[in-house]
């Protein structure tokens, strides 16, 4: 039975007596425990009638219904708060708002309201479905009557709320609160699950870098969470309609209560427009200066709204999934998460939304792991089935009970051992049964990318790294197999500081000169691997000229939004530059495995300067000049480093593998910038793979990239007329970083 505590607080009358307090009492523990109950995502609100001694306190009829209203324990904390009691913001405003329920009493955690005898809206209009536009009409009147409800009636503010009239303060305020009430509480708990699923830590921080400066507007009441389930339509037309649920209210400028309407009523796409210029019209008969510039400043409230609501989604389908040993709803709460990381893309320039199927696994793994937590008496967590890929356990003999016990680790791991590049997803772990280690597993992300069609398998790579050339330091494959349908893993030994799971040091600023030794003798040793283990790599000479046609390919299968902006910028399409790269050769050197992708975040520094080459996901058979040119592309070194690692490498290598090479690093490194141009442009139009660092720095150097990929190619650069297109262009995408 439900607890009353505190003593109780009649609005308006004067405080109750010692024997009114236990009346009130015993009626809240009879109607708490009798009442017809609904459940909202704070409260959960019970319908009972009045007994005599409860009347008589109240002054209403006995038998008369109430609702009480009962703040639910154990609630998510997802949502924004000014104010933290609901019954002085309906005491502040009984009188001026006629749509809202009467607060009778508030005692402890529990309020008694007047009841309303009606029906929610969306029981008779679900969302999506078309409002008669009278009843549009009244909910833009019920907005009207909030902007003359004076300042000085409501509760104090906080002490850091922006001045008056201030829209860009407010709107900031508005972001700053989400990340402190709402994201930074729960990153805990979901941290790991939003960097899985390409939400980072630091997306509201970068976002609210992005917002524009408003047009001044006087501030209002706002209600805030006006949806379908908070409207009743009363039986008796007076009022129209009675809005409940005032927790979440606020004081700002009007247009961010006109945004979370027009998103959470969930009107349909016809009807944004008649609801949005019928609020215009009610508004401006009050408060003139509330509808300034609201048809240019309306959406960034509205993209506000759809940014700040992945957090809220994401965490209610993630809870909704229960506590049996499957969880129930996977599938329609992993397409609620889709569909609440499709809204948010675009505002927090996200980039391309996993797939449901991968979304579903995603969450999944992070039942599991937490499945223990879910309830308060911890019981073991269900076994976690897995199958070994065939032929793997003779080369990754890693014991069966280390991998379960890897991947339930996996799912509850934090948001800084949860890391996502741009064709894995990297999670690291600790195993202490029946082996202690530190090791990362290793998923494949769906569309891991362009610039993956044609290169070696990773874990074959890995395999015979470790049979054949001891002199390269290399992650060791563990294991490899699945869980889920499609839910593919691999687990390697972890890469990084000694003991625990310290961050892993990378050459970001470029490398030392022990370091640079270190890197280019491990290419020098990649040179002494039998290549003829490899199936499907390309030819053995003409590298060049298979380089080119994959550039060409990776080209011609850019979308078209991309390929008109490359080409209003003067990159050529995939047939004019398959010409212009095919007017260039190269010398025939032996051909070597190379990385493929040694940028600074691949290469991982640890104690004596010792270098691992992590991420071979881009390997490949080639020209050995292709992997220290692509190095020195990537990477920021200055001109006697370069040089010095060249003279290195040559120095050590035979003629079979050098001829011929010094003519040749133009020639790649021609063919570096231009594909950097065209991967990164469709990075920032696709917002694909930003959660990676470096991707992050190239793309706040772009302009740079495109001005050299345009005279490399003999082509003169295009100036870009559109400002916002120029900002992006410019890094804004990522500031920050």
């Amino acid at each position: 039975m439900a607890q009353v505590a505190g003593s109780p607080h009649v609005a308006g009358p004067p405080a109750p007596s010692r024997s009114s307090s236990d009346a009130c009492g015993a009626f809240l523990r009879n109607a708490l425990r009798e009442g017809t109950m609904s459940r909202g995502h704070h409260h959960r609100n019970f319908f009972a009638r009045l007994d005599e001694p409860m009347a008589r306190l109240l002054g209403r009829e006995q038998g008369e219904f109430v609702t009480v209203r009962q703040r639910a324990q154990g609630v998510l904390g997802v949502v924004i708060r000014t104010w933290p009691e609901e019954d002085r913001i309906l005491e502040a405003i009984r009188g001026r708002v006629p749509c809202v329920p009467e607060l009778l009493m508030s005692c402890g955690d529990t309020d008694i309201h007047s009841y309303v005898a009606g029906v929610p809206l969306s029981a008779v209009c679900p969302d999506g479905m078309r409002l008669d536009v009278d009843l549009v009409a009244s909910l833009a009147g019920l907005f009207a009557d909030l902007t003359k409800v004076p300042r000085w009636v409501l509760p104090s503010l906080p002490t850091s709320w922006p001045r008056d009239g201030d829209s860009t303060g407010f709107l900031r305020r508005l972001v700053v609160l989400a990340e402190e009430q709402v994201r930074q509480p729960n990153w805990t708990e979901f941290g790991g699950l939003f960097i899985a699923l390409g939400v980072p830590e630091d997306v509201l921080r970068r976002y609210v870098e992005r917002l524009p400066t408003l047009t001044p507007r006087p501030y209002a009441l706002l209600h805030t969470d006006l949806h379908r389930d908070n409207v009743i339509v009363p039986f008796v037309a007076d009022p129209p309609l009675v809005c409940l649920d005032w927790e979440l209210a606020s004081y700002g400028d009007p247009l961010h209560d006109l945004a979370t309407h027009l998103v959470r009523m969930r009107y349909a796409a016809a009807q944004w427009d008649e609801a949005t210029a019928a609020w215009r019209l009610a508004v401006e008969q009050e408060c003139p200066a509330a509808v300034v510039s609201m048809e240019q400043e309306l959406r960034h409230y509205v993209d506000f709204e759809r940014a700040q609501s992945v957090f809220p989604d994401t965490m209610r389908a993630a809870r909704s999934l229960g506590a049996a040993d499957e969880p129930k709803g996977l599938d329609s709460a992993a397409r609620s998460i889709s569909d609440a990381l499709e809204r948010a893309r675009e505002p927090l320039a996200l980039g391309e939304p996993p797939a449901v199927t991968e979304v579903e696994d995603i969450l999944h793994r992070w039942y599991t792991a937490r499945l223990t937590t879910r309830e308060r008496v911890p019981r073991p967590a269900p076994p976690l089935v897995w199958h070994r890929a065939d032929g793997s356990a003779d080369r990754a003999p890693f014991p069966d009970a280390a991998v379960r016990e890897a991947l339930a680790a996996e799912g509850s791991a934090g948001a800084e051992h949860v890391f996502k590049g741009t064709g894995h997803l990297n999670t690291v772990v600790r195993v202490r049964e029946p082996v202690d280690a530190t090791v990362i597993v290793r998923r494949r992300l769906g569309g891991a990318g362009l610039e993956h069609v044609g290169r070696l398998d990773e874990n074959e790579v890995l395999w015979a790294l470790e049979s054949f050339c001891e002199g390269v330091r290399a992650p060791r494959l563990l294991a490899v197999g699945s869980t889920r349908p499609g839910g593919n893993f691999a687990i390697h030994s972890y890469v990084g500081g000694p003991g625990g799971m310290p961050a892993p040091r990378h050459p970001t600023d470029g490398l030392m000169p022990k370091q640079a030794d270190a890197l280019v003798d491990q290419l020098c040793e990649l040179a002494l691997m039998p290549t003829d283990r490899f199936g499907g790599e390309p030819k053995l000479d003409g590298f060049y000229e298979w380089l080119c046609a994959q550039l060409a390919d990776l080209v011609a299968r850019l979308p078209r939004e991309t390929m008109q902006l490359a080409q209003g910028l003067g990159l050529p399409d995939a047939d004019q530059l398959r010409d212009i790269l095919g007017r260039h050769k190269v010398t025939d050197r032996r051909p070597v495995l190379l990385h493929g992708d040694l940028n600074p975040w691949n290469l991982v520094i640890g104690a004596a300067n010792r270098l691992t080459l992590i991420d071979w996901e881009l390997a490949m058979i080639g020209d050995p000049l292709y992997d220290l040119v692509r190095h020195l592309h990537l990477t920021p070194h200055g001109p006697w480093i370069r040089d010095h690692m060249y003279g290195r490498w040559a120095g050590q290598l035979g003629d079979d593998y050098t001829k011929g090479w010094a003519e040749d690093i133009e020639v790649y490194q021609r063919i570096e910038v231009v594909r950097s141009a065209y991967v990164d442009l469709h990075r920032l139009t696709a917002g694909a793979g930003l959660e990676a660092p470096n991707v992050r720095r190239a793309l706040a150097n772009y302009q740079r990239t495109v001005m050299a990929a345009t005279s490399a190619l003999g082509r003169r650069g295009q100036q870009v007329a559109n400002p916002h297109l120029a900002k992006a262009l410019s890094g804004a995408g990522v500031a920050g970083e």
